[in-house]
Parts: C-alpha cells; structure tokens; sequence
C-alpha cells in the first residue's frame, strides 16, 4: 500500500514563491524506488504533467511553461519530494497532484499521468494580485 500526503500550497501574488511537499509512505518500498511526478488541473482544463524526478539518479524533466522557475526535488532519507515554485504567474493557479509510478515503466520518468499508479489528495496554488 503506498499513500503519497501533499502540502503547501495556498494564495500567492505574482512573481511570489511557494514550495510543495509530498510525502510517500509505503508498507513495501522507500521513496528511493518510485518515479515522482507533479501534476496540475486548472478549472476546466486537463490535468497536465508540469515535472517529475526519476529513481536512481534522480534526473528530472519539466514541461515548457515551467522550466527555469519550479525546480523538483528529493529528499530520499525523509521519503519526501518537493516542488518549489518561484517567479509564478496567474496561469500557474490550479490544483497540484504529486503522483508515483513503479519503475518498471522506464529507467526514466514520463509525464503521462496514465502511467502512474498512486496519487496525492491534490492542493490549491493561487497566484492572483
């Protein structure tokens, strides 16, 4: 049984910071052996896939619209992954997922949300002046 536990978040103006928390618990396995995405869900749009840090090496991978300003981390020994969010803008506001997938799917994280097998309870970033 894996539980992925989100926090953070909240209301931010434009150009602020906020940073995002996910902790991975599981019967069976450390957060050292999963893939970790991050996801979003704006209103009336569809969940995209904004970054994700792969087991092992931990590389990562980030959309476009986000590169340079939200950096994804680890922190194996606390089981945690983060994302910090900085220089955010109006469009940044959604709900955001993290999400864990079993490495068999690849040495390397994807963001296709379809392949992850465990979810967060969601949390709301506004950036709103």
């Amino acid at each position: 049984q894996v539980q992925l536990v989100q926090s953070g978040g909240g209301l931010v103006q434009p150009g602020g910071s906020l940073r995002l928390s996910c902790a991975l618990s599981a019967s069976a396995f450390t957060l050292d052996f999963w893939h970790v995405g991050w996801f979003r869900q704006a209103p009336g749009q569809e969940r995209e896939g904004v970054s994700c840090t792969s087991k092992g090496d931990g590389s990562t991978t980030y959309v476009d619209s986000v590169k340079g300003r939200f950096t994804i981390s680890r922190d194996n020994a606390k089981n945690t992954v983060y994302l910090q969010m900085d220089s955010l803008r109006p469009e940044d506001t959604a709900v955001y997922y993290c999400a864990a997938v079993d490495p068999r799917i690849g040495s390397t994280c994807r963001l296709k949300q379809y392949e992850y097998d465990y979810w967060g309870q969601g949390t709301q970033v506004t950036v709103s002046s």
